[in-house]
């Protein structure tokens, strides 16, 4: 981002977040291995507060986007404040437990809104075979724990495309790539869960959203 728009910064600020999911908890991080805004950590905190440790942990950002993000953060911490009161009368416990039987690996995944039914891995992980591996983890934690059956889970791989022709075969080409390179991962490094694994591959319409399997 920094190529392509410039290290000033002005117009398009790249901004790592992270999304603990327990609490909705947003997690902003500075540069690379620099220091973190955890805002489950900053319940009672004010607006004036928050804006300060903002501008003391992303110095370089305009102040106009500093601005602008800050409403987002305070109503997370809100939010957070919310979610622990349904945790303290335990009306989320449900919600929290991990049950994931599928792995989505790709792009176009925002039709899928039901809790924790898949762990979704974007393409752009420069440690793609390790979140791959952690979320298989998790899927043979939950059969382990009989949280779910464990007569199988659906490793599915999707990419979207705009147009018919060389963009829908580019889709469907990277569609496959990824579906292959998932399982091999999970082949390699947890052979009885790969037993389980029921490999599919997609590609979808962006326009439409329409979500086409292909065939094997």
């Amino acid at each position: 981002m920094t190529h392509i728009f410039g290290d000033s910064h002005e117009s398009v600020y790249p901004l790592v977040v992270g999304f603990e999911a327990d609490e909705d908890a947003i997690t902003l991080h500075s540069h690379v291995g620099g220091p973190t805004l955890n805002l489950a950590d900053c319940l009672g905190k004010d607006g004036q507060a928050i804006a300060l440790e903002l501008a003391t942990l992303l110095p370089d950002m305009p102040l106009d986007m500093r601005t602008n993000l800050l409403p987002l953060l305070m109503g997370n911490i809100s939010h957070i404040e919310q979610v622990r009161a349904q945790n303290a009368r335990q009306e989320r416990l449900l919600d929290i437990e991990h049950r994931e039987w599928v792995i989505c690996l790709g792009r176009g995944f925002d039709w899928l809104h039901t809790p924790n039914l898949a762990l979704i891995i974007g393409p752009y992980s420069p440690n793609l075979a390790h979140r791959i591996h952690t979320a298989a983890q998790i899927i043979d934690g939950n059969m382990s724990a009989a949280r779910i059956p464990a007569d199988g889970f659906l490793l599915l791989a999707s990419v979207p495309y705009e147009h018919v022709g060389v963009d829908r075969s580019r889709a469907e080409l990277k569609a496959r790539f990824l579906a292959d390179f998932a399982a091999r991962v999970v082949r390699d490094e947890l052979p009885e869960l790969a037993q389980k694994m029921h490999v599919r591959t997609a590609v979808l319409d962006w326009q439409s959203r329409h979500l086409e399997t292909l065939s094997p």
